[in-house]
């Protein structure tokens, strides 16, 4: 029977990890074999008074045994240096690159890892070194754990995952013994099986800029300090270790030894998904579910602007839930709607108002939506409400109908208007207004404030004068940001109360429709405008006029 060379090397370690309990097992074998000897000799009473002592003298022993090992291993060890890594093989993960979701351009560069670490002769012709570190970057719940553990499955290698927080103790030294103890395990699984891939998720636990001060930190640096030598060995080891890092803070909070070339050599940086990525991930999940095909994933997908992966799985199993509360056996497309809105809003939790009250809510509502729908350039009214969410008495649900990575004055200015209508709206039809528009305050004030201090889109200064201690502003410069923020928000809320006075009808049609039906879904907003002849705005055209 002929043995390939990693068979012979995983006996050869087997030997060497194990050649205490093999010499003891011989041992044992023959004593027992010269007692049996020994025993056969003695006469027939002896024989039977041995015999008949012996499970006694078996049970003292081991009690006594057990005892004595519990105490030993309790007070020289405790649970201090005790860390589990246990080897799984890359098949036994079994996460295909194909069940990796919504981030299909890092999967080329994850492809291309796999390809060198099944075969990297090529590389090695050419004098060039296999990648030995890798850092994943990016928002949680994106796909980061589930992308190394592909990485393992593709690749058929032993793969070794656990959090940077394992490390951590209270003990200096613990951390970096557990590094060591990693890294010999994982050096062994190479040299037996070809290469291993090592995981370490939540990085910035162990990786944050080290601390050079007696307060503290010295265990956190006595560990980061390890890993980095022991990612320096690898360079110059002739096993395929490969160590894949994971964090979701910024790079910049990471200690720069450990980003530099050698160690962490590529680095990956995971979006949330796009639109086709996001539809991809509903009928994933739908198709693991009894769905009504008649559903709109397309639209699912533009309601969930901004969702991670992992959001979306939420939002499909809380669908499921509620399908099951209902006592139907097929998820339906409110099911979904509602499950978002959960997940996005919070539960609701209908409040017993007065009548006059559930009136100011319900034009308070109406005129946020009302100003969202004809003056917003880049966002749709997904849902109105004045059932109770998370404390607020209503709510005005919307989302950009496409991913926005910068934010233009029109965009921002529309959100200011967007945020003054509700006070607008109250303003225009009970000639006062209520505690209710605290929070549209605040937020519209944050963005004037934002916009005139950090973006220069006032009309008198330009520049980011946040970066200026407050105390080197001249009286006369803040004075002047402070008017040209308000020059905004009075600007907005003229804007919003010339658009609710012209559309007072509109307005009081949609107070109507809350008040009897408490939720308005997209379908029925938009029905409503268009039983008016009002679109939605565009850059193009002037509602107003």
């Amino acid at each position: 029977m002929k043995f390939d060379k990693f068979t012979i090397r995983q006996f050869k370690i087997f030997l060497k990890d194990h050649w205490v309990v093999v010499a003891s097992s011989v041992a044992v074998l023959v004593l027992l074999g010269l007692s049996i000897i020994g025993f056969m000799g003695l006469e027939s009473f002896y024989r039977k008074m041995q015999l008949a002592q012996l499970p006694i003298t078996f049970l003292v022993y081991i009690i006594a045994a057990v005892i004595s090992a519990v105490i030993y291993v309790s007070i020289m060890f405790g649970r201090f240096g005790k860390m589990d890594y246990k080897k799984v093989q890359g098949t036994k993960v079994n996460v295909k690159f194909a069940d990796v979701l919504g981030i299909d351009e890092v999967k080329e560069e994850a492809i291309e890892i796999v390809q060198l670490l099944k075969d990297h002769a090529a590389l090695k012709k050419i004098g060039g070194k296999i990648i030995k570190g890798l850092l994943m970057i990016g928002p949680p719940g994106c796909g980061k754990t589930y992308l190394a553990k592909a990485i393992a499955t593709e690749a058929d290698l032993p793969f070794f995952s656990l959090s940077g927080s394992e490390f951590t103790e209270i003990f200096v030294g613990v951390g970096a013994a557990r590094v060591r103890k990693l890294f010999e395990k994982a050096r062994r699984a190479a040299y037996a099986h070809g290469g291993a891939i090592v995981f370490i998720d939540e990085l910035d636990a162990i990786g944050r800029g080290r601390q050079f001060s007696f307060l503290g930190g010295q265990e956190t640096n006595s560990t980061l300090n390890q890993l980095l030598v022991a990612m320096d060995g690898l360079q110059n080891e002739q096993e395929n270790v490969v160590v894949i890092c994971a964090t979701n803070s910024p790079e910049e909070t990471l200690d720069p030894a450990i980003l530099r070339p050698g160690r962490l050599d590529r680095k990956i940086y995971i979006e949330r998904p796009t639109l086709k990525g996001r539809e991809d991930i509903f009928k994933f999940y739908l198709g693991k579910v009894q769905y009504d095909p008649a559903i709109d994933i397309s639209r699912l997908a533009r309601k969930a602007v901004a969702k991670s992966p992992a959001e979306i799985e939420n939002i499909v199993k809380e669908a499921s839930l509620i399908c099951i509360r209902d006592k139907r056996e097929v998820l339906n497309y409110k099911d979904l709607s509602e499950a978002m809105d959960r997940v996005n809003l919070g539960i609701k939790h209908r409040k017993h108002m007065t009548p006059e009250e559930r009136r100011l809510v319900a034009y308070h509502e109406a005129g946020h939506l009302i100003t969202l729908y004809l003056l917003h350039p880049t966002d749709d009214v997904f849902k109105a409400s004045i059932i109770s969410r998370r404390g607020a008495l209503g709510v005005v649900h919307h989302q950009p109908r496409e991913e926005l990575f910068t934010e233009s004055k029109e965009k921002l200015l529309a959100d200011v208007k967007v945020s003054m209508s509700g006070y607008i709206a109250e303003k225009i039809k009970f000639k006062m207004t209520s505690s209710g528009v605290a929070s549209d305050f605040q937020n519209a004030m944050y963005i004037a404030h934002f916009m005139v201090w950090r973006l220069g889109m006032g009309e008198k200064h330009i520049g980011d004068f946040t970066t200026i201690p407050e105390s080197q502003l001249s009286d006369q410069i803040k004075l002047d940001l402070n008017n040209e923020t308000e020059l905004i928000l009075k600007a907005c809320a003229q804007e919003a109360e010339e658009l609710l006075t012209k559309e007072i009808s509109l307005l009081d049609r949609f107070a109507k429709e809350l008040l009897d039906r408490e939720e308005l879904e997209y379908d029925d907003i938009d029905a409503i405008f268009k039983e008016y002849n009002k679109q939605k705005y565009s850059p193009s055209s002037n509602p107003i006029a």
